[in-house]
């Protein structure tokens, strides 16, 4: 059944949606100061936080490419995904009992804090710059196709005909509206609000779609397991293969640690719960949430293809199209309208944090604010200023993008995480497993170099030996961080902070 939404609707709904975001925010954030806005006052409940980072973790690129994806034929092609959500596990393992004991432990509000009280005044900064740029890259990613959505099924078509640009400003300044106030203590309750939408987003259509095939849930399930696209372990293609288990699983582990266990933003609303046993529970839980989660997508994703052959339906060009083409053009309005709230929901709740962390690494660790001795209104000001030059940022940076993108978001936000968070890893792992003091001056270099290096032996590997790093170029940067490390170290018999 083709849907009847008109643009005017769909923005009247998206309207309604973040007035009831402002509606929120304003209950959140009176009174806030600076420890609200960085950390929501270590009061946040471990639970909401929990709720939040599911939305926060998976954002308008699972929403979309994910699902996409499945039918594509590439990199995670049918439930090969599944293996990364493996590896999530074990990285979710490790965040929970290494890394977050030593943020507690060590009372910090920016993560990279530690760099600095490791190895020096330029390790911090290093490490800050580089998150900064790895979290500007995956934001811009994520609201670039919300944008993308907006305008080719909303703002950019007739009557509206609205430019990209202009799409990409008031996606931004949505954000700004809710978040520039009240920081991380409206956050942990906007992101678990938007994290309860969009999963029913998905189960709403997949309600729908078993209606408008003639199935039931069961029906469902039984014509998924029984379709092309239930094939979930890849072992028999060997390590030249993108969805190889082994690679995808360990990948995936990887991954979650630098883009969470290593990321300002993911961390921030960890350490805002009100002590490590709390932030802990938070940890488990949300990985329990996450992996079930991540089923519901795929078995979304399989559907999407089912109903597209049972209706003989063109599949558009890109596959990042597939979920908002059958949402908005062919099934229910109804359908149409909570794909929209879902799609929104699911995108701003990981950027809406990332604003924020962006603004609180750069204010605490290139700033200073926390020991600056300033009163508390000025540094309000500033921090004001600073969340708008972000905003702004991020406005570029999606523009830039709209011109570059070639191939499904998911896969191009982890090629460039590879690159942007592999000195990180490279950093806190040296900090946390020797210790060797380095010379601080010289790691800027060596966090430059590793990236390069990477990029020429993931390129030569393709070329002359046909070998796909695929997501393992992040192991790649971090050991050739580590070992540029080693090389301007310094061996010190003085126990390092990690195992104080």
């Amino acid at each position: 059944m083709k849907g009847t939404l008109s643009p005017a609707l769909i923005l009247l709904t998206i309207l309604a949606y973040f007035l009831m975001l402002i509606g929120i925010s304003w209950l959140t954030s009176r009174k806030a100061d600076s420890k609200d806005f960085y950390l929501a006052g270590r009061k946040a409940p471990w639970w909401l936080v929990a709720i939040g980072m599911v939305g926060a973790s998976m954002s308008g690129v699972t929403f979309i490419s994910i699902p996409g994806a499945i039918g594509a034929g590439g990199l995670n092609r049918d439930f090969s995904y599944l293996q990364v959500v493996f590896g999530y596990m074990v990285g979710y393992l490790v965040i929970a009992t290494v890394l977050m004991p030593m943020y507690y432990r060590l009372n910090l509000t920016s993560i990279y804090s530690y760099l600095g009280k490791r190895f020096g005044f330029y390790s911090n900064k290093t490490g800050a710059a580089f998150f900064l740029l790895s979290r500007v890259i995956g934001a811009s990613f994520r609201l670039f196709l919300v944008a993308m959505v907006l305008h080719q099924f909303v703002l950019g078509i007739p009557p509206l005909n609205v430019p990209f640009w202009a799409t990409v400003f008031v996606t931004i300044v949505l954000i700004w509206v809710y978040t520039f106030r009240g920081g991380i203590k409206t956050i942990v309750w906007t992101d678990a609000v938007q994290t309860v939408m969009f999963i029913t987003a998905v189960v709403a259509t997949i309600v729908f779609i078993g209606q408008a095939i003639g199935e039931d849930l069961g029906g469902l399930v039984a014509a998924v397991q029984k379709s092309q696209y239930s094939k979930i372990f890849f072992l028999e293609g060997g390590w030249g293969d993108p969805n190889n288990f082994f690679k995808q699983f360990f990948s995936g582990a990887l991954i979650t640690i630098v883009m969470t266990g290593l990321d300002q933003d993911m961390m921030q609303k960890n350490l805002a719960c009100r002590n490590i046993r709390d932030a802990q529970k938070n940890m488990f839980t949300f990985s329990i949430i996450l992996f079930v989660t991540n089923l519901i997508f795929l078995t979304l994703g399989a559907l999407l293809y089912l109903y597209a052959a049972h209706t003989a339906m063109e599949l558009p060009a890109k596959s990042d199209y597939l979920y908002p083409t059958i949402a908005l053009q062919h099934l229910s309005p109804v359908v149409g309208l909570v794909f929209m709230i879902g799609l929104i929901a699911a995108a701003y709740s990981s950027a809406d944090s990332a604003l924020t962390a962006l603004t609180t690494s750069f204010c605490v660790d290139f700033l200073n604010m926390e020991d600056n001795g300033k009163p508390e209104p000025q540094n309000r000001r500033t921090r004001v200023w600073v969340h708008i030059g972000f905003s702004l940022v991020l406005m570029l940076a999606i523009l830039v993008f709209k011109a570059l993108n070639n191939d499904a978001v998911i896969n191009e936000l982890f090629k460039a995480a590879g690159y942007t968070y592999g000195p990180l890893l490279g950093l806190f792992t040296f900090g946390m497993l020797t210790k060797y003091q380095i010379k601080d001056k010289w790691v800027i270099a060596v966090c430059l170099a590793a990236p390069v290096l990477t990029w020429i032996i993931v390129d030569l590997a393709a070329k002359y030996w046909n070998f796909q790093f695929g997501f393992l170029n992040l192991a790649l940067n971090g050991l050739l961080t580590i070992l540029g490390l080693w090389l301007i170290s310094i061996r010190s018999d003085k126990m390092v902070l990690s195992n104080e």
